[in-house]
């Protein structure tokens, strides 16, 4: 009997070659892959295979050759028509989303998912030749009437006056319904002051609720802040969409409603009131 290298006798490099060898490492057990000397010959293959797709990602090779050791080891693999096919998307796959999590700041498994996927990569403002506020249209302010100021009478000066109308009309509900007058107003006034930058109720409302700085500047509890939020902004879930729950108190305010209309709407003042700092409801669960 002639005695064959370790490479002749498993051509892991094939599919069905890999397939086979997975196999026999599978029945092996969990010791298999640390003592087999096929496996360790496995993923040096591995490492050189996929050593470009590493590379064009910014990855280190090992770290593509650990994407597809965890690929391999996966029952979906053996059982695939080609478990080298499997084995790559597997480590391109994980390749982007490790590079996708270094540029969001955000681990891979957070890249991987479409709510963070979506944005750019972070930047400082000092990476760019140009400011970014000179040309990014987050940062500038379009006057809505489209008409030149000089031209003619201020066209925002009616409107500036019904939003701090509102604003002062929303300050004194919710300081009628419980809420300690300085939190009140801080919070609202700084509700409003994002709004304006946000320019959009859904953008300021889903970073406000993620605002944990602003919790805990105006020390309001979980509940009292995301209650406060749906109050004001109004509820952005489609199901509200046209509702009074979902214009909330500063639309409703400025499309005419008074105040005292306001006052007789009970499932507001009831959600106002529950989520006052001093209710035991709004009181509790800081964080």
């Amino acid at each position: 009997m002639t005695t064959t290298n370790v490479p002749s006798r498993t051509d892991f490099t094939t599919g069905e070659g890999l397939r086979a060898l997975l196999h026999r490492l599978h029945q092996g057990g969990p010791r298999a892959w640390r003592a087999d000397a096929e496996a360790a010959a496995l993923m040096h293959y591995a490492a050189e295979k996929y050593a470009p797709l590493a590379r064009k990602h910014g990855l280190d090779a090992w770290e593509a050759a650990s994407a597809a050791f965890e690929a391999m080891r996966t029952p979906a693999t053996r059982r695939a028509d080609d478990p080298w096919a499997v084995v790559t998307r597997a480590v391109q796959v994980t390749c982007i989303a490790e590079e996708r999590g270094n540029g969001l700041l955000c681990s891979p498994h957070q890249a991987r998912r479409v709510q963070f996927s979506v944005f750019h990569d972070a930047e400082r403002f000092s990476d760019r030749e140009n400011p970014l506020a000179d040309f990014h249209p987050a940062f500038h302010h379009h006057d809505p009437t489209g008409t030149d100021l000089a031209s003619g009478p201020e066209p925002t000066t009616e409107s500036s006056t019904a939003a701090s109308s509102a604003a002062e009309d929303t300050i004194a509900l919710f300081t009628m319904l419980g809420w300690p007058p300085h939190t009140a107003r801080g919070a609202i006034e700084y509700v409003c002051e994002r709004l304006a930058r946000a320019g959009s109720r859904h953008t300021a409302f889903e970073a406000l609720r993620r605002d944990k700085s602003a919790r805990a500047l105006l020390d309001l509890p979980a509940p009292s802040w995301h209650g406060l939020l749906r109050t004001v902004l109004g509820n952005p879930e489609p199901t509200y969409t046209g509702t009074s729950l979902g214009r909330g108190v500063l639309v409703r305010l400025l499309i005419g409603e008074p105040l005292r209309v306001l006052l007789r709407d009970d499932d507001l003042v009831l959600t106002i009131t529950v989520a006052a700092p001093s209710s035991p409801s709004g009181g509790e669960g800081r964080g």
